[in-house]
């Protein structure tokens, strides 16, 4: 998993010669219900005004690093815990095996060492915990691959530091196997390579520490297509990617902050995700039902947040401040002028087919700050089931259940000219504040974007979707909708295709009519 080619590759084929037609948007948002079995932080009502300020969050600029107040672990052992002895190699591997499940394990203060092969690991038993003493630290040597391994449910790690393990490309250091129920708690994963975390259903990350590692801080792919219910809150998210993974396999699509596959139903909260190299948080290919919720996601090189081939989300109350920074100027040194937004929605929107706690993407009460680009919603034309350019190849949305349906001559017609694309629909971007406040230098007048298009569609040659009739869909018949709104500094705005570049009164006008109610002051501070 997770090598899928990124899909900006094939933005070098967008058009500008798609001729415009005039048509109306429309829709209204809906009322956000929690289905059974959601993740618990529910949803509440919309804002009734625009924030005036960053939402606080959970690390304003003068906070002590998350990273740097994980408190310490128990100084004893607890009521009938194993004690683990960290100057006998591999005692908690042998101790681990040797004991039944639903152990506690109290790691002594030192560093612990599972042994001198790459394959020696922890194998915990059904509801093991392991609980590090202050100063406790789990150390693979760049030796071992992985940490915790298994398919034990219900495990908990908390108060340890596990480092320098040599987890593979993909393959994670802390629950390697994506078993179901872990809790990692006040917990540092640091300097691996690899991820240093897998996620299983109903995974509980809190108040956890994940930096540095060479590929991701977290991995959240299960391979049966079953992880639900996803918890990360108050957790620091920084300067993973080490391995640059995306010079070594351009275009990979295979690093960052934390990557998200095929997740239904995740609460991301509290979190604060800066400096990864690459992308912060990425959900990519058939994920459901996500609450982005009071992060701030700052100083990423990559965009903030991109939401790919996915469904249903209530992005809410985050700050979001120079992201996208790095790779924007080098795309423009590149003479690429493609609008990569911060907040980059590509082929995803709302679906009232598939369960989650809204039916559409709803995206408000944000601040976004000196980022390169503010929010694109982007619709590869060429980009559908069974496609070649496809990059989550092998792969179909949730409305159809074998992609080799998607063909002709039954792609051509209702349903499965519709239910084989993954659509840019159904959102709602509103009551949020929008900030270039001009010290973000080289941007060449390319911060300051908003952007709704697609490319025309060229490819495969049996393609029902040749032509401009994906960009006329996103753009006017698939209720993605700007409204009250408040931007400050200059802003410019991109629609249909990557040649109509506006201005604020072109984007509020006949044919467009976005940002209903929004202000504008275009000086910076205004």
């Amino acid at each position: 998993m997770g090598g899928k080619l990124r899909h900006w590759a094939w933005s070098a084929a967008l058009s500008a010669t798609a001729l415009l037609t005039i048509a109306g948007c429309g829709g209204t948002p809906d009322v956000q219900v929690a289905p059974t079995g959601a993740p618990s932080v529910g949803t509440s009502a919309a804002p009734t005004a625009v924030p005036t300020s960053e939402p606080a969050g959970v690390a304003p600029a003068s906070a002590t690093p998350v990273c740097d107040r994980i408190p310490a672990g128990p100084a004893t052992a607890p009521a009938g815990a194993v004690t683990v002895d960290p100057a006998v190699v591999g005692d908690l591997v042998t101790k681990t095996v040797n004991s039944p499940p639903h152990t506690t394990f109290w790691l002594r203060p030192g560093t612990h060492r599972l042994g001198s092969g790459a394959f020696d690991q922890v194998v915990p038993k059904d509801g093991d915990v392991y609980v590090g003493a202050p100063g406790a630290v789990l150390d693979g040597q760049n030796v071992n691959q992985t940490a915790f391994g298994g398919s034990a449910a219900d495990v908990s790690i908390r108060y340890l530091t596990v480092q320098h393990f040599a987890a593979p490309q993909d393959e994670g250091v802390v629950n390697h196997d994506s078993a179901d129920g872990w809790v990692i708690e006040h917990t540092t994963v640091q300097d691996n390579s690899g991820a240093g975390l897998m996620a299983g259903a109903r995974e509980q990350v809190r108040s956890s520490c994940l930096r540095r590692n060479g590929q991701y801080g977290m991995n959240a792919y299960k391979g049966d297509g079953a992880l639900t219910g996803l918890v990360l809150q108050g957790d620091e998210i920084t300067g993973n990617n080490t391995g640059d993974w995306e010079r070594r396999q351009p275009d990979c699509g295979c690093s960052g902050g934390v990557k998200f596959w095929a997740v239904n139903g995740a609460d991301i909260t509290g979190n604060w995700v800066h400096d990864n190299r690459g992308t912060g948080l990425w959900a990519d290919t058939n994920n459901n039902d996500f609450l982005i919720e009071d992060n701030v996601i700052e100083n990423n090189d990559g965009a903030a947040l991109i939401y790919e081939a996915s469904y249903n989300a209530v992005i809410r109350y985050n700050t979001i401040r120079r992201n996208e920074l790095v790779e924007g100027r080098t795309a423009a040194a590149g003479g690429d002028d493609f609008p990569y937004g911060t907040v980059y929605l590509s082929e995803s929107g709302g679906e009232p087919r598939i369960k989650a706690r809204t039916t559409r993407i709803d995206i408000y009460g944000n601040v976004l700050t000196d980022n390169w680009s503010g929010i694109t919603l982007w619709e590869n034309a060429d980009r559908f089931c069974n496609s070649p350019a496809n990059t989550s190849s092998g792969d179909c949305t949730l409305l159809v259940p074998d992609l080799k349906t998607c063909a002709q001559p039954a792609i051509a017609h209702a349903p499965l000219y519709s239910d084989c694309r993954w659509k840019t629909q159904r959102v709602d971007i509103h009551d949020n504040r929008f900030v270039q406040s001009g010290s973000t230098a080289g941007c060449a007048g390319l911060c300051g974007r908003m952007a709704v298009l697609s490319n025309y569609g060229s490819y495969p040659d049996w393609s029902p979707y040749k032509g401009d009739p994906v960009a006329q869909a996103i753009t006017f018949d698939q209720q993605n909708r700007w409204y009250d709104n408040t931007y400050s500094g200059p802003w410019s705005f991109v629609a249909h295709d990557q040649g109509v570049v506006l201005n604020t009164g072109q984007w509020q006008a006949a044919p467009y009519r976005q940002d209903t109610g929004s202000t504008f002051a275009p000086k910076a501070g205004g």
